[in-house]
C-alpha cells in the first residue's frame, strides 16, 4: 500500500518539488543505466533559442520502444536543468505505466460480482463507476452490465480517506486512455502533480465544450519572477499571450494560455492553447506557459502540435472567446500552496472530496527501475477526447467487440440490447466484433448502419471511416473513398482518415492525391514514419527522386524498421 507521509519542499523556483532538478536527472540516469539499459537513448535540448525558454525532449532506447507507442517524449521548464528532468521523468512515467499493464501477474481477473465476493469490505463502491461516466442507471443494471466482463482488479489508494480499495482499474483505463499517469521524486510529489493535471484535463473538457466567458488574468499582477520573466521572453519577440482563468471553483488553480505570433503565423507557426494546473496561480501559470513554449516551436519552425486537452484554432476569430471575460489579478484564482507537498496534496484531496469526487492513485513503479510512478484517477472527471455520450454500456460494449471472447462478445452485446434497446452503439460494436471475427462484408454493413444513428459528428466520422476500412479489408478500395469523404467531411482532425484514403488512392496508381492525404495526415502528426514512408513511395513514383529520398530517409531516422521504405530508398539510390 502507498503510504503518504510528510514531504518537505527543497526546490521551487518553477516548480514544486522534493529536491533539485539536477538531482533528479542524475539520480533517475544512473536508476536506468544500473538497471534498465536500453530504455534511455539521449536527452537532447531541441528548442531555436529564440524565446529562450529551453524545450527537452528524452528519445527512447530499443527497450523502451518494445513497450511504448511514443518514441520521444517533451519536458519543459523555465530552466534547462528543469526542463531535462521532465523530460526524463516522462519517460520514466510512460515505461512504468506500459510495463506495468503488461504485466499480467499485478492483476487479478475477476467479474464485478466475483470481486465483490472475494473483497467483501474493501471493494470499490458501484456507484463510483456509474459516476465515473454520469449515467442514470439503477445499481442492479450497473452490476449486471460489469458482469459481462471479466476486469483487471487492483487496489488503489483513496488519498483523502486513506484506505486501500479495489477497483477495475482497466474500466478506468478505458475512460482515461493514460490520462493521470504521473511520475516524481517521492508518492507525494507525483500523485499531487498527476491529480492536478486530472483536475486540468477536466476543467478545460467542461470549457472547451461549453466555450463560456472566463476571466483573463491581468498581466500587471504577474508578481513571481520567474512567471514575469518567462512571459516578456514572448513579449521580446511580440508574441501575443493571455492568460486565462479556468479554476471553475476546483481547489487548486488551473491557468490556459493562448499565444499565437503575428509575424510568423499562419506560415512558421500555429496558435497554441494549452494549459497548467499546480497548488499555486504563480506555478500553474509557469506551467501553461512553459508548456506553449513546448509546443510552439519557438513560433518559426513550422512546427505541428497535437492537440490534447484543448482544441485547436487555425484561425484568429476561433479565438475571439477567449478575448471576452472580466480581468482580474492572478492572485484571486485559487490556491493550496504551502511548504510541504503532502499538505498541499491532502488539502487538494480535501477539497475535491467536498465537491463529490475522489482521488485514487495506484503505485506503477517498475520493479527494477524504482523511480516513483503513479496512475491516478477521479470517477467522474473527464477530458476533452471522452465522448460526452457515455454510458456503462458504451464502455462494455467497446471491450466486448474488441477483447472478449466471440461467443461471450455475442452474448454479452445481447445483453446490451436488453439494457439499452435501439443504443446507437450497438451496429457500431457489432461491426468492429465482425470485423474481428473475419467478415468484412457484414462488418461494413453494420457500419453503414450505425453512421446515422451517432449523436455527434466525431462518432458519425468514426462510423464511416471503419465502413471504409472494412471494405478496404476486401480490396474494394473506389469503394471506400465515398465514406472516407463523408468521415474527412465531419471530422478533419483525425489522421488515420488521410492516411487510409492515402493508400485508396495509392492503390489507384493516383499518386498525387495519394501525397496530398498523406501530408494531411502529417500536418497533424509530424512524427508519423509510416506517412513519411508513404509519402516518399508518391514521389518516387511521380518520378520526384530527390524528394522521394528525403521523405524515406526521414521516416527510416524514426523507425529503421520499416523494409519497405529501405528497400524503395535502396532503389532509387542505385537508379
Amino acid at each position: 500500500m502507498i503510504e503518504l507521509k510528510q514531504c518537505p519542499k527543497e526546490f521551487t523556483i518553477d516548480q514544486d518539488k522534493a529536491c533539485r532538478p539536477q538531482e533528479t536527472v542524475a539520480r533517475v540516469k544512473k536508476a536506468l543505466a544500473d538497471t534498465c539499459q536500453g530504455v534511455l537513448g539521449t536527452t537532447d535540448r531541441v528548442d531555436t533559442g529564440r524565446l529562450g525558454i529551453p524545450v527537452f525532449v528524452s528519445v527512447c532506447g530499443p527497450e523502451a520502444r518494445e513497450i511504448m507507442p511514443t518514441r520521444k517524449q517533451m519536458g519543459k521548464g523555465a530552466s534547462p536543468e528543469q526542463a531535462e528532468a521532465s523530460a526524463l521523468m516522462e519517460l520514466v512515467e510512460r515505461f512504468s505505466y506500459f510495463s506495468f499493464w503488461a504485466d499480467v501477474s499485478n492483476f487479478t481477473e475477476l467479474t464485478w460480482s466475483e470481486a465483490a465476493t472475494r473483497w467483501p469490505e474493501s471493494m470499490m463502491d458501484i456507484q463510483k463507476i456509474i459516476q465515473s461516466v454520469e449515467e442514470d442507471i439503477s445499481e442492479a443494471e450497473a452490476v449486471r452490465l460489469m458482469d459481462l466482463v471479466q476486469w483487471r482488479f487492483h487496489p488503489a489508494l483513496d488519498v483523502f480517506a486513506g484506505r486501500e480499495e479495489y477497483v477495475p482499474l482497466d474500466w478506468f483505463k478505458k475512460l482515461n486512455e493514460f490520462n493521470g499517469s504521473s511520475a516524481g521524486n517521492t508518492f507525494e510529489e507525483s500523485i499531487c502533480q498527476g491529480t492536478c493535471e486530472l483536475v486540468e484535463r477536466h476543467v478545460c473538457a467542461v470549457i472547451d465544450r461549453s466555450r463560456q466567458t472566463t476571466s483573463t488574468i491581468d498581466p500587471e499582477s504577474l508578481d513571481d519572477p520567474v512567471l514575469s520573466r518567462l512571459v516578456d521572453c514572448f513579449k521580446a519577440q511580440g508574441i501575443t499571450l493571455i492568460l486565462k482563468d479556468f479554476s471553475l471553483g476546483y481547489p487548486v488553480p488551473t491557468v490556459a494560455a493562448v499565444a499565437w505570433d503575428p509575424k510568423t503565423f499562419p506560415a512558421l507557426s500555429e496558435i497554441v492553447f494549452t494549459a497548467g494546473t499546480a497548488a499555486s496561480p504563480a506555478k500553474a501559470a509557469i506551467r501553461a506557459v512553459t508548456e506553449v513554449a513546448q509546443l510552439a516551436g519557438d513560433f518559426e519552425t513550422s512546427r505541428v502540435y497535437e492537440a490534447s486537452g484543448l482544441s485547436k484554432f487555425t484561425e484568429l476569430d476561433q479565438v475571439r472567446w477567449l478575448e471576452e471575460g472580466p480581468v482580474v489579478p492572478l492572485q484571486s484564482l485559487p490556491t493550496v500552496e504551502g511548504a510541504d507537498i503532502y499538505n498541499e496534496l491532502m488539502a487538494l484531496a480535501e477539497g475535491l472530496h467536498e465537491k463529490g469526487n475522489t482521488v485514487y492513485a495506484v503505485d506503477t513503479r517498475h520493479p527494477d527501475l524504482q523511480v516513483t510512478t503513479n496512475y491516478n484517477f477521479v470517477p467522474g472527471f473527464d477530458f476533452r477526447e471522452r465522448t460526452p455520450n457515455r454510458s456503462i454500456g458504451l464502455f462494455v460494449g467497446r471491450i466486448l467487440a474488441e477483447d472478449a471472447e466471440f461467443d461471450a462478445a455475442l452474448e454479452g452485446l445481447d445483453v446490451l440490447e436488453e439494457v439499452y434497446p435501439n443504443a446507437y452503439f450497438l451496429p457500431f460494436f457489432r461491426g468492429l466484433l465482425a470485423l474481428r471475427m473475419g467478415d468484412p462484408l457484414y462488418a461494413a454493413a453494420q457500419f453503414e448502419e450505425a453512421e446515422p444513428l451517432q449523436p455527434a459528428n466525431e462518432e458519425k466520422a468514426l462510423a464511416s471511416f471503419y465502413q471504409a476500412y472494412a471494405l478496404s479489408q476486401m480490396e474494394a478500395w473506389e469503394e471506400t473513398l465515398a465514406p472516407l469523404d463523408r468521415a474527412i467531411a465531419l471530422d478533419k482532425e483525425c489522421k488515420e482518415f488521410f492516411n487510409l484514403r492515402g493508400v485508396a488512392h495509392f492503390k489507384a496508381e493516383r499518386y498525387a492525391e495519394a501525397a496530398e492525404n498523406f501530408q494531411a495526415s502529417l500536418d497533424i502528426d509530424s512524427g508519423s514514419p509510416h506517412d513519411l514512408a508513404n509519402l516518399g513511395l508518391c514521389h518516387k513514383f511521380m518520378g520526384n527522386g530527390s524528394e522521394a529520398l528525403d521523405y524515406l530517409n526521414a521516416a527510416l531516422d524514426m523507425d529503421p524498421s520499416l523494409d519497405f521504405a529501405r528497400k524503395h530508398r535502396d532503389e532509387l539510390l542505385e537508379s
